[in-house]
């Protein structure tokens, strides 16, 4: 989140109005109150069981600031269709992994466990699915013979720092030409 904020300067397309998350103590926040952006905060638990309700609450957050553009950086909540397909073709969202494979958690261990010679990260516009959606960047790694989950997700969150902020760049002025980075 911190570098998609640093990118948006000068001739970039885009600029931030506001950090949300749904942890109020999230480090973040004030990273994002540091650089000048506004920042939400919404604790998920109150809405336990109701997707919907919390969705709306967010949305009746997020309007004020009238995003163009959401942009999910580490929100680890599962989004209903109701909510995406008010976003379709607005929201994206990075994952640790070289979708379509590994969607969900563990990928760097999930891509160690299956001994796969490269690993990485992909940005993906979001729909309803999880981690599905149509792939607009992918940076890949290397796995080495050493690494473990922790090493491998060090490379691949080197790779996301510039990943995501291209892809940003690119989709922001209207082009949605994938981005394919190698390290």
């Amino acid at each position: 989140m911190v570098k998609l904020l640093e990118s948006m300067t000068g001739d970039h397309p885009a600029r931030p109005c506001v950090v949300f998350s749904n942890n109020p103590d999230a480090a973040g926040l004030a990273r994002a109150r540091d650089l000048g952006v506004a920042t939400e905060a919404l604790p998920h638990q109150p809405f336990a069981g109701d997707r919907s309700a919390f969705e709306a609450a967010i949305s009746a957050a997020l309007a004020p600031h009238a995003p163009d553009i959401i942009c999910l950086a580490g929100f680890m909540r599962k989004l209903t269709a109701g909510f995406t397909d008010a976003w379709a073709g607005k929201m994206l969202n990075i994952h640790p992994s070289l979708l379509p494979k590994y969607k969900g958690l563990k990928t760097h261990s999930r891509a160690l466990e299956a001994g796969d010679a490269e690993h990485g990260c992909t940005v993906h516009e979001v729909t309803a699915r999880l981690d599905d959606g149509p792939v607009l960047g992918q940076a890949v790694v290397p796995v080495l013979p050493d690494d473990t989950p922790d090493t491998l997700a060090a490379r691949v969150l080197t790779q996301e720092h510039r990943l995501y902020p291209a892809v940003l760049r690119r989709f922001a002025a209207g082009d949605r030409t994938p981005v394919y980075l190698r390290s």
